[in-house]
């Protein structure tokens, strides 16, 4: 018998001793394995807030694992979300600006929202977006409600953020067991999704079908799970909607021109005035935090060797991420929201074609034919979203299809009036409301989505393609085109006024891309990010196998 299968009938035996909820009843409560828990029955579905996953990571537990909790005696209250980990608040006129979140290092928690009578449902985990820096599960743009109602148990998660969740230092490191550090906020998220293993049984959730997903860096996170050898048969399926499969920084050498990260943590140390991590753990979490940032930290995934063994690109060549089926895809508009990623616009039409053929030699013509200088505005956005977005998209596709699993595309060019006219159309993590059915609870100056048949449509459809996927790995919706699978004829799903099956998106994209990250790789000294296109380093030369 498997472990996850003894788990799922130990929470099973958990799930037949829950109390008994009549409709109508304002508090259920859930006698699961880590301790009884009363949420609020609203609509149909209950809700479970602010459930704690693993101890507080406090005092001398900052910088350290997450530890697991004890199973509580008495039962707890979960009608109230927990609060958000530290971030900073100066959030300025961003369209994802929202109100300023309670805050406290005691943030390990998760969300449940479950179908009354729920049993054995698909469950589909959701880690949010906002570069590793901001956000928290509790946004309501993520309020699970809407796709409990339709037939799955939907978990939200908070995890460590910024310099609490992944500085790497020495001396972190020395009191690790196994000599590394960072790392933290990717190994709270594989701790929660232990506690889901666990404890999801007792809340109608099925612990052998669970997808994880998300956005931005919830869906770089995705990625990193899927490499994480820790996580491995802890989900059964990935959802990575605007992923980035960037470089990353390794614990103490210098590769692909990042700084090792633990010279970075003895960097931050000394411009934030500290002797060493004793007077670190000493500061107040919201001081740090701020501090951190404003010395220029930005936290990544440290490649350490143990939870991630190399590149991401490296993993996935290899063949060695999760095996599972996956859905993927990115936005027509990405960079129209994070203009700061472009690059400043040249002086004509000339000066940016000579740039361009100075920094991509042989590469050029096709740079240019993808991103022609006859409409600059346009190719300044189109190059970051592909370098960043689009061939991370592609390449998940092809990798997983090279393990045999099933891999699904999509390209979100869905606009409505108060996005285009903004100049906002496809932009960044707008596939969001859709996909939760939260179009009225976007944030204050997020482009307002119009209560219209077509985009409630649109919002069902994408709902019934990820629950359907989420289910059983092959997204549908009634009435919708067939989704293809990506496969040898590079299928994929476009969700313009309504979704359509195409094939092949933006031929030769892909390949400009790989072919310069190839090279970049090979060289070793470059990294690859946002730097593409006028941003560019020269174009190392060729090197088998890189064209």
């Amino acid at each position: 018998m498997s472990l996850r299968t003894t788990v799922s009938l130990l929470a099973g035996v958990a799930m037949a001793a829950c109390v008994s909820v009549p409709t109508g009843l304002a508090q259920p409560v859930v006698e699961a394995p880590a301790g009884a828990v009363r949420g609020e029955a609203l609509d149909g579905v209950n809700v479970f807030r602010g459930i704690p996953y693993a101890q507080p990571p406090v005092g001398w537990r900052r910088w350290h694992p997450p530890a697991e909790m004890d199973r509580w005696s008495e039962q707890r209250d979960a009608t109230r979300f927990g609060p958000a980990c530290h971030q900073p608040t100066a959030r300025g006129t961003s369209i994802y600006a929202g109100d300023v979140p309670e805050m406290s290092e005691d943030c390990l928690s998760l969300n449940i929202w479950a179908p009354e009578h729920a049993e054995n449902l698909p469950v589909f985990v959701w880690i949010h977006g906002g570069a590793l820096t901001t956000g928290t599960g509790s946004e309501a743009l993520y309020d699970g409600a809407l796709m409990a109602s339709e037939g799955a148990v939907v978990v939200t998660i908070n995890y460590r953020l910024g310099v609490l969740g992944y500085l790497a230092h020495p001396e972190l490191s020395a009191e690790s067991r196994q000599d590394v550090s960072g790392n933290y906020g990717l190994q709270d998220q594989i701790a929660a999704l232990r506690w889901v293993e666990a404890n999801i049984a007792a809340f109608g959730g099925n612990p052998d079908n669970v997808t994880i997903a998300g956005e931005s860096a919830g869906a770089l996170s995705v990625l990193y799970l899927m490499a994480a050898p820790q996580a491995r048969h802890l989900f059964d399926r990935a959802i990575a909607q605007s992923s980035y499969m960037i470089s990353t920084p390794e614990l103490r050498s210098s590769r692909h021109g990042d700084f090792p990260a633990e010279t970075v943590g003895v960097y931050v140390q000394g411009q934030l005035g500290r002797a060493n991590i004793a007077e670190l753990r000493a500061m107040d979490a919201q001081e740090l935090t701020v501090a951190a940032a404003g010395a220029g930290y930005a936290p990544f995934g440290t490649v350490d060797g143990v939870f991630l063994t190399e590149q991401l690109a490296t993993v996935f060549d290899r063949g060695e991420q999760a095996p599972v089926p996956m859905l993927a895809g990115f936005n027509q508009g990405e960079i129209r929201s994070l203009r700061f990623l472009a690059a400043p616009a040249p002086t004509d039409a000339q000066a940016y074609e000579a740039t361009i053929r100075e920094r991509y030699g042989v590469l050029a013509d096709e740079f240019l034919r993808l991103y022609p200088s006859t409409d600059i505005a346009e190719s300044l956005l189109s190059t970051p979203r592909d370098g960043l977005y689009g061939w991370t998209a592609e390449r998940l596709m092809q990798r997983q299809t090279a393990l045999g699993q099933r891999a699904y595309l999509y390209f979100f060019d869905h606009g409505y009036p108060a996005a285009d006219e903004g100049g906002y159309h496809a932009f960044h993590a707008a596939e969001i409301p859709y996909v939760f059915g939260t179009q009225d609870r976007t944030p204050p100056r997020w482009p307002a989505i119009p209560d219209t048949a077509q985009e409630q449509a649109m919002s069902s459809a994408m709902r019934a393609y990820w629950l359907s996927f989420a289910r059983d790995g092959v997204p549908s919706a009634p009435e919708q085109p067939t989704w293809p699978a990506y496969g040898d004829t590079r299928a994929y799903l476009a969700f313009e006024q309504a979704p359509v099956a195409r094939e092949h998106l933006m031929p030769g994209m892909f390949e400009l891309h790989e072919a310069v990250v190839c090279r970049r790789r090979a060289a070793g000294r470059i990294p690859w990010n946002w730097n593409f296109g006028l941003l560019s380093p020269p174009l190392p030369p060729a090197t088998p196998p890189c064209p």
